[in-house]
């Protein structure tokens, strides 16, 4: 049985009922989610309204390109730099920061599968076409801009801060210009509300501030601890792997959760072991790769991170497909002794032979074949993509939920849906008689489908919406159901494999930056083996 006819197995997402969460999720993850949907629902107009108000080319521009530097890919692409330019100790504290933070964030979102604000009305601005694959709450870019700020800011009005004073005036300027960026970018580019990103900020400052008070004291745990110690680590890692929620949708939360879990225990049990080698500095920390900017200049510096991050393509280029090859039978075996638990949305061993070679993943650190892409993307920033209408399955299922809450409001209590309304409170906002305003517009185009403007420049000025007409079956119909979710991209087939294989390269990455690349940069002529 191959992945071709596993694909054909799966039912259509859009035959589903439209009792989908209700169905998907246990009552005590349902009631709160059902909750705060309202409030997802009442900021869209707002959102919407705002958007359109300060939407200019040159911001668009701006905040899809500094939206990138929040994402999990420029941390993971740009950390190993820390270790290997000596500050050992700060790139440790930043695995443990946007670990936690990417884990916690993405353990509520896949909690409560809350849907990013719809659009349209809004217009989702990116430097991709691949937007809103995941749910909305909380805004896990504005957590790890925050947790990351916090934590600097913390360091640098630290009385033990070494910084020249203008120097760290400088840097607290740069940090508060990121941060507010980012999580304005959040709103300005219709992929989060307002609540999204207050409680992921909330989230971010309180990592941010933990990092900073315990960190130190977690440090010399993990660096002084004993072989029995150190493996409660990677226990802990597994049991947090297995205990984050399945979501009611194929969305990429577990993904990045699993990604960065791995991380955090490659690079606490990397920085332990690497503290009984002879290479490791017990300055200013036990375990500190050694680097000395006079010894090595500017030429060594940019030959020690090229010939690392080759070291870590090389892992996951061998170690990545090799596990994927020889995983299968031994979990099919597994399988039939009852000792797996499979995870929704991942097909188990049974059903497939063989992993595709050509998988395309939602990958946190990109593929040696994705980085002309990649700079292509930091040199041109006023690239970028403009969609309008669902994108993921969360995406639709809230356009459906949407559409049949205003067809039985139309229904129970006459058109609350009217855009002139008559003291009716649609949406939860008073609607006096008047002409239709912005907001009674942008409400109106709430769980519509228009796929006509793709991507590029995309209208400032909004069309013209009406409301649903009441529709004459009890449930809107599979014909609304297939319109809504022929608009998005199926995901791909996910094999159970792939969730151990994640775990393994991604430890694996802080390994070889911790205890290969060092050796690798002394064989080379590169090292610096003297304080």
């Amino acid at each position: 049985m191959g992945p071709a006819k596993i694909a054909k197995d799966q039912p259509d997402a859009g035959l589903r009922s439209l009792n989908h969460y209700a169905n998907s999720l246990p009552l005590w993850r349902y009631w709160p989610r059902q909750k705060l949907i309202p409030l997802v629902r009442y900021e869209t107009p707002y959102l919407a309204w705002l958007q359109e108000k300060v939407r200019t080319p040159a911001l668009d521009s701006f905040f899809a390109f500094t939206a990138n530097l929040g994402t999990h890919t420029f941390f993971m692409v740009f950390l190993p730099f820390l270790f290997w330019c000596g500050h050992t100790s700060l790139g440790r504290a930043l695995v443990h920061i946007l670990a936690a933070g990417v884990f916690i964030s993405g353990f509520i979102k896949d909690l409560l599968c809350l849907p990013r604000p719809l659009s349209p009305p809004l217009q989702r601005i990116t430097m991709s076409g691949s937007a809103a694959l995941e749910y909305g709450f909380p805004s896990t870019h504005s957590t790890n801009a925050v947790s990351v700020a916090v934590y600097g800011l913390a360091l640098l009005n630290s009385p033990d801060s070494t910084v020249p004073s203008k120097t760290n005036l400088l840097l607290q300027i740069i940090t508060y210009l990121y941060v507010t960026s980012i999580v304005i970018g959040r709103l300005y580019c219709g992929m989060h509300g307002f609540f999204d990103v207050v409680v992921g900020c909330i989230l971010g400052a309180m990592i941010g501030f933990a990092q900073f008070s315990y960190g130190p004291a977690f440090d010399e745990y993990i660096l002084s601890a004993t072989w029995l110690e150190i493996l409660v680590i990677p226990a802990v890692i597994l049991i947090l792997v297995r205990i984050h929620p399945e979501p009611a949708d194929d969305c990429p939360c577990y993904d990045d959760s699993l990604a960065f879990t791995g991380v955090w225990m490659g690079v606490d049990v990397g920085s332990w072991y690497f503290t009984t080698s002879r290479l490791a500095w017990a300055d200013p920390l036990p375990g500190t790769i050694p680097y000395n900017y006079e010894q090595i200049g500017i030429v060594g510096t940019v030959v020690r991170l090229v010939v690392g991050v080759l070291c870590v393509f090389a892992w996951r280029e061998v170690t990545k497909p090799t596990l994927l090859r020889i995983l299968p039978p031994v979990f099919r075996s597994l399988e039939k002794l009852g000792l797996l638990l499979p995870r929704r949305f991942f097909t188990t061993a049974s059903r497939y032979t063989t992993v595709p070679s050509n998988l395309k993943d939602h990958e946190v650190f990109p593929n040696f074949s994705d980085i002309p892409t990649f700079i292509t993307t930091i040199r041109h920033p006023r690239h970028r993509a403009v969609s309008i209408g669902p994108q993921s399955e969360a995406d639709a299922y809230e356009t459906l939920a949407y559409r049949e809450k205003r067809r039985r409001e139309s229904l129970s209590g006459g058109n609350q849906d009217s855009p002139v309304g008559d003291s009716r409170k649609p949406n939860g906002r008073p609607v006096l008689n008047r002409k239709p305003s912005k907001l009674d517009q942008y409400e109106g185009m709430m769980g519509t489908v228009n796929p006509s403007v793709g991507n590029g420049e995309a209208s400032l000025r909004p069309p013209r919406s009406s409301a649903f007409p009441p529709s004459t079956n009890d449930r809107t119909g599979t014909a609304d159901e297939r319109e809504v979710f022929s608009q998005i991209k199926k995901p791909r087939v996910r094999y159970d494999v792939e969730v151990v294989t994640k775990l393994v390269v991604y430890a694996g990455i802080p390994w070889v930056v911790i205890n290969v690349a060092p050796p690798v940069f002394e064989l080379i002529g590169f090292g610096v083996t003297l304080l």
